[in-house]
């Protein structure tokens, strides 16, 4: 099985693009499964500033297959042209892809380096595809080890300290605009019931703002501000909230949005100025509302040019985690990889004996003389396969599996056929003692 990934990030183009791909997020990895043999696993990793398809297919040579697939998928889900999407994504493939997402994971290729959001939102991808049975094996171990890798990196280096998010830099752009930097006295009115409006609604909890409206588009906001505080707004409300807010944060990313020329009229009789900080991708609030007079509008590209560089040395302490944490992984993939060829070598040998034995007990019948010939060769047989395991082990760890599945062939006759794809809670066909080890799922605090 060989891992791929396809990543359009802010790095690469820009975040209109990245939002016109998420709107194709939501049924990609199972129309993906179901329509292309090439895909075996898919978990896709949407965030404000990325749009990432991590997938697994049966062989290398299935990678082209499963991408075009998944292109073309996504072009007829959101409508952009094929060629316009295929260009949008850098193809990783073999190690690149887990040493991506660990950083990713750990908020090393962020806008805000080392946010805290991110490591939540890997998880959550990944709770996502096992609900939906997209997440192939593989795809779990991956997505489980780059969680453990980001509470490494929180835990051991300063990025985890400083505590940074989209959020809190985006409200300290806010203090700075602010003629009263004291948020107990603003009123704010927050757009979204999503993370990052959970997110947003505790960092102002932390800088004393106690004003907050809440509105939804969807109707949840009544059920949100229930365990989180503030004030539910309904379609006949806002106006008025939007009209005495001091700052008004979108976080919803929904279909609606606020036009300049409504918020205008709404806000026609209001002196204070207004922040307008829109963190949604697809845009909360209409690009021309910062033209207004007395509107400060702040984005998720004034984040990035506003975030803080980090020291020199955080980054290569987290960089040297992640490394290192990916060549573990690696490691261990490759050593897993020959698991299908040691089981076959076995199965191919236990058969020879088995075969030979019966034609003992035919000649001889089950007596103790038969037996102890029986235990004698299996002793045997067990001593023999030990060498070719530790070398097959030792080979995939250099990157030769292919080498020793080929010699197998060529010796003894033997094709090893590549795992299904199967969700992790599949049971294993062969006997216990020849299967690798169970991919336990299990959630990453």
């Amino acid at each position: 099985m060989v891992l791929f990934s396809l990543v359009a990030t802010h790095a690469d183009i820009d975040l209109e693009t990245v939002a016109q791909l998420s709107t194709g997020a939501s049924e990609l990895a199972t129309s993906a499964l179901a329509g292309s043999p090439a895909v075996a696993g898919a978990i896709v990793l949407a965030t404000c500033n990325r749009f990432e398809i991590y997938g697994e297919a049966p062989r290398a040579d299935d990678v082209d297959d499963a991408r075009a697939a998944l292109i073309a998928q996504l072009s007829g889900s959101t409508g952009l042209n094929e060629q316009l999407v295929a260009s949008s994504f850098n193809t990783r493939t073999g190690p690149d892809v887990t040493r991506h997402l660990f950083s990713v994971s750990s908020g090393l290729d962020s806008a805000v380096v080392g946010e805290r959001e991110i490591a939540g939102q890997v998880r959550r991808a990944l709770i996502t595809a096992q609900h939906e049975g997209t997440a192939s094996s593989g795809l779990v171990r991956l997505f489980q080890a780059a969680s453990k890798t980001a509470k490494d990196v929180g835990a051991q280096t300063a990025l985890g300290a400083r505590g940074l998010s989209v959020v809190s830099v985006a409200l300290d752009l806010a203090t700075e605009l602010s003629e009263d930097p004291d948020w107990s006295t603003k009123k704010v009115v927050v757009f979204g019931t999503g993370a990052y409006a959970g997110a947003t609604m505790s960092l102002l909890r932390e800088r004393g703002c106690t004003d907050v409206s809440v509105y939804s588009s969807s109707g949840r906001a009544a059920g949100f501000v229930a365990t989180r505080g503030g004030t539910a707004l309904d379609g006949e409300s806002l106006a008025a909230a939007v009209a005495a807010a001091d700052v008004m944060i979108g976080c919803s990313g929904a279909d609606t949005r606020v036009e300049a020329a409504e918020l205008a009229k709404v806000r026609a009789d209001s002196a204070q100025p207004l922040i307008a900080i829109d963190l949604a991708l697809t845009h909360d609030f209409d690009p021309a509302v910062g033209g207004l007079d007395g509107v400060e509008l702040l984005t998720l590209e004034s984040v990035r040019l506003a975030a803080p560089q980090e020291q020199a040395e955080s980054l290569a302490q987290a960089s040297s985690i992640v490394s290192g944490a990916a060549s573990a992984f690696e490691q261990e993939r490759e050593a897993r990889s020959v698991d299908s060829a040691i089981v076959a070598l076995r199965r191919h040998t236990m058969n020879v004996l088995d075969a030979e034995m019966e034609k003992v007990r035919a000649r001889h019948g089950c007596t103790a003389a038969a037996e102890e010939v029986e235990f004698a060769l299996r002793r045997m047989v067990k001593q023999l396969l030990h060498v070719p395991t530790v070398r097959a082990r030792e080979l995939a760890a250099n990157g030769q599996q292919e080498d020793y599945v080929a010699a197998l062939e060529a010796l003894y006759g033997i094709t090893v056929e590549p795992p299904a794809a199967k969700t992790p809670d599949a049971g294993c066909p062969v006997a216990h003692e020849e299967r690798p080890a169970a991919d336990g799922v299990r959630e990453t605090a």
